[in-house]
């Protein structure tokens, strides 16, 4: 069964707009089927992942662009960068004779950001629109409309589910082929997606060599998930120096493996000093790499707090990427005595502060730091507690929601 993707209305607007569109996101959240159901029949389909497409790509690129001529959608384009540079010619040329009949003509995928955006940046500025997807969000498994996430929004519903069940999600992940996989197919996909991600995205797109060395770097970024980075950390936990872990860094937050959350300071320049916190954007395959057996175990399990934050935080993310919001306004709060606020969603005229607990009952002092954001004269919206409980509630003598996870 396919399930309708909510970035479908960002596409059609973006494409009535450029003149090419990228679509971007880890590999199998499913960019390719959810294209080709919005291209059908009208746009022409090629895949870079074809050997004899590629090599007939790189060796007479030109060649390429007259035989798949628009409206087209390329699927994998970062195999063979270099057509972006014919691919604005083509535009170019489109725009001069009719600017209305340019718009739309390529549509693009990309399963990796880092080969790619140089080169959009430098051929196609100004005639692209970037996208971003992930996994399934809840909402659209639960067929719920998209809406950025605040503790203003409104909600559908006012009841969660119980936290097994809620669990159960974290654990399986989102990625669409898991959605119904029993626990073995589950963990056969997860197998073959990290083998794949290594072999081919890895491998061949960022030439680690060592890939024994990569994959413990991963599987540490994934015991670290919800935490402050400590790059010391993870490069003595795969034997790298510092340098490396970096840029390995820079890979599994291209290819959107691993999110950064950036921390909170008056100025935006400090804001880019201080550590961030890390959060693997996938929490099944985070289970996965951190070999948690079932839900039951990851529930009830040391992580179960790191996993839930994790989880939400994710969520939080798609509500924007889905809504064609690339960069979310999103940062945390930590000062120097410890005082910490998981997550701060900026508006036009303050902050939203959010908090994140897997407790089922939680309890004014949850929100606490709430009021050290007064001390920066920031103007302090609704704040939420976003938690296991059975419904939405307010939190006693505080302008604080307490939202149950699974309406994210």
């Amino acid at each position: 069964m396919y399930i309708e993707r909510q970035l479908k209305n960002v596409i059609e607007t973006g494409s009535k707009f450029f003149p090419a569109i990228l679509l971007t996101g880890p590999r199998q959240v499913g960019k390719t089927t959810f294209l080709r159901r919005m291209a059908e029949p009208e746009r022409r389909y090629v895949t870079l992942d074809d050997v004899s497409v590629r090599t007939l790509a790189q060796e007479d690129p030109r060649g390429f662009i007259e035989k798949f001529s628009p409206p087209v959608l390329i699927d994998e384009i970062q195999y063979v960068p270099e057509l972006l540079n014919y691919i604005k010619i083509v535009i170019d040329e489109q725009r001069f004779k009719d600017p209305e009949k340019a718009k739309g003509m390529y549509w693009l995928t990309g399963s990796q950001r880092f080969p790619l955006m140089k080169g959009v940046s430098e051929s196609l500025a100004g005639r692209i629109g970037i996208f971003e997807m992930s996994g399934l969000s809840q909402s659209e498994l639960d067929e719920r409309p998209n809406v950025p996430f605040t503790p203003e929004k409104q909600f559908e519903s006012e009841k969660g589910c119980p936290a097994c069940e809620l669990f159960n999600r974290i654990w399986r992940g989102c990625y669409p082929e898991v959605i119904k996989a029993s626990q073995t197919e589950r963990d056969f996909f997860y197998s073959s997606y990290i083998t794949t991600y290594l072999e081919r995205d890895v491998r061949n797109l960022t030439k680690v060599h060592d890939l024994d060395k990569f994959y413990k770097f991963l599987c540490s970024c994934a015991a670290r998930t919800g935490q402050l980075l400590n790059n010391s950390a993870l490069a003595r936990d795969a034997g790298i120096d510092v340098k490396t872990a970096q840029n390995w860094l820079t890979v599994l937050t291209s290819s959107r493996i691993v999110y950064l959350l950036p921390a909170y300071s008056g100025s935006l320049t400090a804001r880019l000093v201080k550590p961030p916190k890390l959060y693997m954007l996938d929490t099944g395959l985070c289970a996965y790499l951190t070999r948690w057996p079932s839900p039951e175990t990851l529930e009830t399990g040391a992580m179960n707090g790191e996993f839930f934050e994790t989880w939400c935080m994710s969520e939080i993310l798609k509500t924007y990427w889905n809504a064609g919001i690339n960069e979310p306004p999103l940062c945390f709060y930590r000062d120097k005595d410890k005082k910490e606020i998981d997550l701060l969603i900026e508006s036009a005229d303050g902050f939203y502060p959010i908090e994140f607990k897997k407790s089922s009952t939680p309890k004014g002092e949850d929100a606490k730091h709430f009021a050290v954001l007064a001390n920066h004269k920031i103007k302090v919206k609704k704040g939420a507690v976003v938690c296991s409980c059975p419904e939405i509630m307010p939190l006693p003598n505080k302008d604080v929601l307490c939202i149950p996870a699974a309406l994210i």
